[in-house]
């Protein structure tokens, strides 16, 4: 197994690991739920490292990445501006989910999943041989996720008067080179923060100084509870090159307001024409139990399945993610030990900013009063 730049013992003596695609992860470093709660309520951190940044450029920069993208870099024209994209197969198939960020018009940044990594740069080469450009990994890289409330200024707290107005300025899904760091206003938890990317060296004395000022080191367990109330998608589970953008709850993330030629749009416009058949959703046990991956919900007009399921720290209910028949139904019930619960659907997120939604807290309501 791989071991990322933050993998010393000083700091890791306490966390509990485990393989997480080729690299040696912590699922917590002390209480999973404290970790949780610090980034709902304050600040936390987490080591990406094992993300793969891919560095794109060349004069055919922009027409590859229109071509290998379902959303438009056409929407990328200052430099930092980032966008969340599907790469998709000619099927429609989600081969995964990314980040790209523009830095200059033959320089443009794409950020994939660490499972996905050897066949993403497989599929982006493959593709870029008929475009001048180069396709490459970044190599000996750290980086490192701040989220929460506090977040923000406890990163910018560290930065000179130059650097922090640059990272300070930075709006949402924006990101800038700040010294030996390059800053984005990106995450994965439905709270505000930033992922930086620095050097392999640079990682280590990052982190340690941010566990100075507080924020509080997290795990696997905490970003995947975080992710899941903030209605985020894990490639895997609920998504996969068997399933498309729009059964996947990401056809936002699609652009097909032109004629560009992106791979998989051929299908994509076949299955708008026969009508999409599921739709996807959150759930809320109403009863008590435990929702997890592959379990049946059963609606009238058909079986459909949990992708991503667990308890939600924040809401004190189980939630979960799921591909259902397509409909308006609200009701619905989740095979679980050979018993029939009741559950109903909410649109995520489940939670915004650290606090219920409004579809949400009608529900919490709901239960409260029965």
């Amino acid at each position: 197994m791989r071991k990322t730049p933050l993998h010393h013992a000083h700091i890791d003596a306490g966390a509990r690991m485990v393989d997480f695609a080729g690299w040696e992860m912590p699922i917590n470093y002390g209480s999973q739920i404290d970790e949780h709660h610090a980034v709902r309520r304050a600040a936390g951190m987490f080591d990406v490292s094992h993300m793969c940044p891919v560095e794109v450029r060349g004069p055919q920069a922009r027409p590859f990445l229109a071509h290998l993208l379902a959303n438009d870099v056409g929407k990328l024209s200052t430099a930092g501006k980032a966008l969340y994209s599907c790469m998709l197969n000619e099927q429609g198939g989600v081969i995964d989910d990314l980040i790209c960020y523009y830095l200059a018009e033959d320089h443009f940044r794409v950020v994939v999943n660490a499972g996905t990594r050897e066949k993403d740069l497989e599929w982006m080469k493959s593709r870029a041989s008929a475009f001048d450009v180069d396709v490459a990994a970044m190599e000996a890289y750290g980086m490192i996720a701040v989220q929460g409330p506090d977040a923000r200024e406890k990163f910018l707290g560290l930065l000179t008067p130059e650097f922090r107005a640059t990272a300070e300025a930075l709006e949402p899904f924006n990101a800038a080179q700040v010294g030996d760091l390059f800053v984005a206003r990106t995450g994965y938890t439905g709270e505000d923060g930033f992922e930086i990317i620095c050097s392999e060296l640079g990682a280590r004395p990052l982190w340690d100084t941010l566990v100075g000022v507080e924020v509080t080191p997290c795990g696997l367990g905490a970003r995947d509870s975080l992710r899941l109330e903030a209605g985020m998608n894990l490639y895997g589970q609920d998504m996969d090159e068997s399933v498309s953008p729009l059964e996947s709850g990401l056809g936002w993330t699609v652009a097909m307001n032109d004629e560009r030629d992106f791979i998989g749009r051929s299908a994509l416009e076949a299955q708008k024409e026969a009508g999409v058949k599921w739709r996807f959703t959150g759930l809320v046990l109403l009863d008590r139990g435990v929702l997890r991956h592959d379990q049946v919900v059963k609606t009238s007009a058909g079986d459909g399945v949990i992708t991503s399921g667990g308890f939600s720290p924040t809401l004190e209910r189980a939630i979960a993610l799921a591909r259902l028949p397509a409909g308006d139904e609200e009701q619905c019930k989740v095979e679980i030990r050979g018993r029939e619960l009741d559950a109903v659907t909410v649109r995520p997120p489940f939670v915004r900013s650290g606090k219920p939604g409004a579809k949400m807290q009608a529900v919490l309501d709901s239960i409260a009063s029965n």
